[in-house]
């Protein structure tokens, strides 16, 4: 019965370590991929420019 013991807090281990390693990934992917007002105003502007620039492509197709 020892053995089976040990099996399974190995998988609690396991199944806990990686919860805590996905929480840290995801922690550190959300800190580092944060944008400026600027940053954002700057996509803002060449989505913009990108959708008139299609609806001009598409006015002229017909």
């Amino acid at each position: 019965m020892e053995h089976q013991a040990t099996g399974d807090s190995l998988w609690a281990f396991i199944v806990i370590g990686g919860f805590i390693i996905l929480g840290l990934a995801l922690a550190f992917a959300k800190l580092r991929n944060k944008t400026t007002p600027a940053q954002n105003a700057q996509t803002e502007r060449a989505t913009r420019e990108m959708y008139k620039e299609q609806s001009r492509d598409d006015a002229l197709r017909g």
